[in-house]
């Protein structure tokens, strides 16, 4: 009996102690070497380009809204007149990127947007409109940059960036960072721009990653995280195996009580 109880022990102790993680941190932290190359890759972001197919507001304004009003075409509400009979309500207006990867703005005509930032572009509409109005201000946004997070992450689903651009460590965030069982050091980036795709390997777990030219996401990435070694084991366990276990434990502890009433 003393050796069956030995022998369970001995089992018990073995089961706990193969959950431990020999390296707590050597997994789950992200850029462990951050320190070395956080300032070189700070230099080196880039901002994401103007892609065919993305949708562009833009509103144009002045001390004197009047000025800049032909900028603004079907931008003011009939509806929403003062009492004075002016149209004071606008909507910012929006424009589709062509295949040829152009717009189509009031007064300035076809203008390129491809290979250009959205802070580039800004920069131009507003040197543009300045030869005919004074002191413009011209606002400028991307309203359809979205990006999709997939695989081991807390809420897998397709995003919508407000701001326009973003990080890959943002998308993570707001698919609710990488649960326990995703692999960090191999997310699989899918890239689809130009009509060609393009497919890299990132390690969350190697600060480099952020020189790389997927830190800086575009329209349409899709970021997939794929499961570590410990959610293949988990996958294949049998759900009831707790139970099991715990069935045997008492089992063996009653089989033990009985073999000590009878001994007496």
């Amino acid at each position: 009996m003393n050796r069956t109880i030995l022998l369970f022990s001995a089992f018990c102790f073995l089961l706990v102690t193969s959950c431990k993680t020999r390296h707590k941190t050597s997994e789950i932290n992200y850029m462990q070497n951050v320190e070395a190359l956080a300032a070189e890759a700070a230099m080196k972001t880039a901002a994401s380009t103007i892609q065919k197919g993305d949708i562009l507001q833009a509103f144009v304004s002045a001390k004197d809204m009047e000025v800049v009003r032909p900028f603004n075409q079907s931008y003011y509400s009939q509806s929403a007149a003062s009492p004075t009979g002016s149209s004071s309500a606008a909507v910012e207006r929006q424009y589709l990127v062509s295949s040829e990867g152009t717009i189509d703005f009031p007064v300035l005509g076809v203008l390129q947007t491809e290979g250009k930032t959205v802070e580039a572009f800004k920069a131009e509409l507003t040197q543009r409109i300045s030869a005919y109005v004074k002191s413009p201000n011209v606002s400028l946004k991307l309203v359809n940059f979205k990006v999709t997070v997939l695989g081991e992450v807390a809420r897998p689903g397709q995003y919508t960036i407000p701001e326009g651009q973003s990080t890959l460590l943002n998308a993570i965030g707001l698919a609710g960072d990488l649960t326990i069982y995703g692999k960090r050091d191999d997310i699989l980036m899918v890239r689809s721009e130009n009509g060609s795709i393009t497919k890299e390997r990132i390690n969350l777990m190697d600060a480099d990653f952020i020189n790389s030219p997927f830190f800086q996401l575009k329209q349409g990435d899709v970021i997939y995280v794929s499961a570590n070694q410990t959610k293949d084991k988990v996958s294949r366990l049998d759900p009831n195996t707790g139970t099991y276990i715990a069935i045997a434990g008492t089992v063996i502890g009653l089989a033990g009580i009985f073999i000590t009433i009878f001994k007496n």
